[in-house]
């Protein structure tokens, strides 16, 4: 969808007229739509190929002159034709054509043009479904025309992807500082102003780029396709340490964007560590997360707790009194752990649960399920773990996260969803999962 967007110009101008040798010259739709593709060809950031779109343009003016042969003398002809681009660059009217034609897109623009839906629909073709489109449109409607705005962690991705599919526009070399002799004779020299050779807008990229010889990836299990994308960039020729655990993935197609990291990371020799030790939950936790660790990555190894606590998760049932049971239960922890509470909740929950536990103090906080990826708690209060496990194609794993973030107690409250058993246990987090949540 980026590139497409950079490569797509809306109602562009369809005629173009100048004035050359004192005949009237035009160009129409037809040849303009090939001339564009022509300039499009290839892989070169759109703004670099600007040049190359004018030239092409005065190309066929020269043609469509009919000038071309009226000298068989090279020289004369070389001698014609430059004055023919002379006359044709100094019209104010092929200047506004080619602005309007092929004009210089900054990041922001492009990004902010996105907001609307039928072109990103058109842009994003066989990548993004009408839903997705909807969603990715209305986010970025918070934008302004030039995508003046706020700016979210995937928008920074998208930016960096912009502008390294777009380029930068060649800048105009600056005129000569005035000698003060030229006033004492009278005469005043400057040098013309041309665009960067395609040598020196190299060697000015090569000074502005940013690498890095050596990357550090965490949480690399959240990065999306195009967060890689934006670090690959970064690290062409550096080495890395990448750390993640798929476990605790909140991105909906893993393999998705395992395709974009081994991409990023190239050929390079890989080394592979897995952590087998769990250091911060006790035994008596990470025994229940990891039921839903075997629902969510079937297979996987849990890590193996160093300690234990003898305290057992605690479970209760809220039935139609959510709000004053997580409150009560977060009060409760308050006078057996000495640190911090963490009530996590669903995501849409937030703002009930900031109500439900108003007034405790600074050691409880609420946060919805994905605002708890890597923060740790004394202990917690996982609210509702199938309205967790619903929110999204990473449901599963995202509930794993909520319920390893306590250091010494956990308590689950279920909702109306979670189908508890008389010990007040949910199905999810019981020994005898129901068969058709193991897909059986």
């Amino acid at each position: 969808a980026p590139r497409a967007a950079t490569r797509t110009r809306n109602s562009p101008p369809e005629r173009l007229r100048v004035v050359a040798f004192g005949r009237r010259i035009e160009l129409d739709a037809a040849e303009l739509g090939r001339i564009r593709r022509n300039a499009l060809s290839g892989t070169a950031p759109v703004n670099l190929l600007r040049p190359r779109a004018r030239r092409l343009l005065l190309d066929a003016l020269w043609a469509r002159s009919g000038a071309s042969g009226r000298h068989q003398d090279p020289e004369l002809a070389a001698e014609l034709r430059s004055g023919f681009d002379e006359d044709i660059l100094s019209e104010d009217s092929f200047t506004a054509f080619l602005d309007a034609w092929w004009p210089e897109l900054t990041p922001r623009a492009v990004l902010a043009a996105m907001a609307d839906e039928k072109r990103l629909a058109r842009w994003s073709r066989k990548v993004l479904n009408q839903g997705e489109v909807r969603r990715v449109a209305r986010s970025l409607a918070r934008l302004g025309p030039m995508g003046e705005g706020p700016l979210s962690v995937h928008d920074v991705a998208l930016l960096d992807e912009l502008e390294a599919v777009l380029g930068a526009p060649p800048r105009p070399r600056r005129k000569r500082e005035a000698d003060p002799l030229d006033h004492l004779t009278g005469l005043q020299e400057l040098m013309p102003v041309r665009e960067e050779t395609q040598w020196e807008r190299a060697e000015r990229l090569a000074q502005e780029r940013t690498e890095y010889t050596h990357v550090i990836v965490d949480e690399a299990q959240d990065l999306t396709p195009m967060q890689w994308r934006m670090v690959g960039r970064r690290g062409r020729q550096a080495t890395w340490t990448v750390v993640g655990d798929p476990a605790q993935s909140s991105w909906s197609d893993p393999d998705e964007a395992a395709e974009a990291r081994d991409e990023a990371l190239g050929r390079r020799p890989r080394r592979r560590f897995t952590l087998t030790v769990n250091y911060r939950n006790p035994a008596e936790i990470a025994e229940l997360a990891s039921r839903v660790l075997a629902l969510a990555m079937p297979g996987s190894d849990s890590p193996r707790a160093v300690r234990s606590t003898g305290v057992e998760p605690r479970f209760v049932v809220a039935g139609e009194r959510m709000g004053e049971t997580v409150r009560a239960e977060a009060a409760r922890l308050l006078e057996t752990v000495d640190g911090t509470i963490g009530v996590v909740v669903p995501m849409e929950r937030r703002e009930q649960a900031a109500r439900w536990v108003a007034g405790l103090g600074e050691r409880v906080v609420a946060l919805g399920s994905l605002e708890a990826k890597g923060l740790e708690y004394d202990a917690t209060v996982v609210v509702s773990p199938a309205e967790v496990a619903d929110e999204s194609p990473a449901g599963l794993r995202v509930l794993y996260v909520a319920l390893t973030r306590a250091t010494q107690e956990l308590t689950v409250v279920s909702g109306r969803r979670d189908q508890p058993d008389a010990d007040g246990v949910p199905d999810l987090l019981r020994d005898d999962v129901p068969a058709e949540l193991l897909g059986e």
